[in-house]
């Protein structure tokens, strides 16, 4: 079970759950991964709703690698996410919510 607490989200891929977490470390692999912007840009995409798929993607691989998961982005690809892009982008949305959130605020 994910930890809300924790800043964790489930993810479903395959079938398979999975707990993503936005860690120090993920955010450095996604502050990398990004073309341009910082994360700040990219918060404030997902506030104003203008983010891309490609936001999305980053997000939940940062997410799913820093909560253990070995893949890459090239791999989730060619996996199905559980509720499809829709809870794909809600669960992007909420890692970036639960890592940047003041304690009792989530």
């Amino acid at each position: 079970m994910a930890n809300p607490w924790a800043g964790e989200v489930a993810i479903v891929l395959d079938g398979q759950r999975h707990v993503a977490k936005l860690t120090l470390g993920a955010l450095a692999e996604l502050e990398e991964a990004m073309e341009t912007g910082s994360l700040l840009d990219l918060v404030q995409r997902f506030e104003e709703r203008r983010f891309s798929t490609r936001d999305v993607l980053a997000l939940i691989v940062a997410g799913l690698r820093g909560g253990g998961w070995q893949g890459t982005a090239a791999d989730l690809l060619r996996v199905e996410i559980g509720g499809g892009p829709v809870e794909a982008a809600r669960a992007a949305a909420e890692l970036l919510a639960r890592a940047f959130a003041l304690p009792g605020e989530t």
